[in-house]
């Protein structure tokens, strides 16, 4: 969470000429709700279902950058998906740089808590070294604008 994974992969989708699709985007489009609405009636179980179904649909189109949630890799499933079918970018934040960019958002059901940091140390506990593991390539975003991570892409892939 505040990774900057739309931001940045909206930039990056631009800079390819390629089309670009979030998977919470389409959930909420799918649903007709927004997300914390599904975590409210659905619970996460619910919401992971649907995210699955949604990131096994994403992964088989051409030609775009997909955002996903950040524990949209929980799910072997869509960890194979997404590794089997493209190039994954782990873009890697601190706690501290989560917090300041997700602090005044309400879309986040997760942070509905009275300890914000606690939850984010625990997500990334459990997350981190499945985002370490899947990953193509790793670019840290704290302190860092969205046209110079995608740079920082760029370059990297052209790299490979």
């Amino acid at each position: 969470m505040g990774a900057g994974k739309t931001a940045v992969g909206r930039q990056l989708a631009r800079s390819l000429h390629m089309a670009f699709v979030d998977s919470d985007a389409e959930i909420e489009k799918r649903t007709g709700v927004d997300i914390p609405f599904i975590f409210e009636k659905e619970g996460e179980e619910g919401f992971r279902r649907r995210e699955s179904t949604v990131i096994q649909d994403l992964s088989r189109l051409e030609s775009v950058v997909m955002a996903t949630g950040g524990g949209a890799i929980l799910d072997p499933e869509n960890r194979a998906a997404l590794t089997s079918r493209g190039t994954v970018i782990y873009l890697h934040a601190s706690v501290g740089q989560q917090l300041a960019r997700t602090r005044l958002s309400d879309n986040r059901p997760l942070l509905h808590t009275d300890d914000p940091a606690g939850r984010l140390e625990g997500l990334m506990a459990v997350r981190e070294p499945l985002y370490r593991k899947m990953a193509d390539l790793v670019v840290d975003t704290d302190g860092r604008k969205v046209k110079e991570v995608a740079r920082d892409i760029l370059r990297l892939l052209e790299q490979e």
